[in-house]
């Protein structure tokens, strides 16, 4: 028996902390007319205590997250709508189970040097991420890899060249254009 395939694109954009995800995927969804969710809101209350306290997630405490988004990104292919949703997605094994049940997923990989990270998180007010925690998602971020469908787009420019880069490369690698 052959799945019917779900229309539309689910765009996951993805990095550590200060990169910039949820300000380009605003930007993002808003210019092609699509759904827009910020991952960080479907963390537990307890992930959330972590967080504020310093303590880095470990795996056992994003898989939950992980699948809780998944459940979400399916519900819009379900639906035949797309999406542009933030995740870290810091391992490839997460971006995988973002993927699994949901084929029109693309990551959107916003890269940005350490030395930026530092001084957006450094002047970032009332997010519960604490800078303290940047090393510990450093450490952890497996990039984006050449065999996975997405890009990395560096994002230490304007929030409108990012999401120009974005754009076209979404564009050449599924066909996807902003509406007129």
């Amino acid at each position: 028996m052959t799945a019917t395939p779900r229309p539309g694109t689910s765009i996951v954009v993805m990095g550590v902390s200060g990169s910039g995800k949820t300000t380009v995927a605003v930007e993002l969804a808003q210019r092609l007319g699509w759904t827009f969710t910020e991952g960080d809101d479907f963390h537990p209350e307890a992930n959330v205590a972590k967080m504020r306290a310093g303590i880095p997630l470990d795996d056992e405490d994003r898989w939950p997250w992980l699948r809780s988004l998944a459940g979400w990104i399916d519900g819009e292919e379900t639906a035949g709508r797309s999406c542009v949703v933030t995740c870290s997605a810091l391992k490839r094994s997460y971006r995988d189970l973002l993927r699994n049940e949901n084929p029109s997923v693309w990551f959107a990989h916003v890269t940005v040097t350490e030395q930026v990270l530092v001084q957006r998180l450094q002047a970032r007010k009332g997010h519960y991420m604490a800078p303290s925690l940047l090393t510990s998602q450093l450490q952890t971020l497996e990039p984006l890899e050449d065999d996975e469908p997405g890009r990395r787009v560096p994002g230490d420019h304007s929030v409108e060249e990012t999401v120009a880069g974005l754009l076209a490369a979404v564009a050449e690698d599924r066909g996807v254009h902003p509406p007129d």
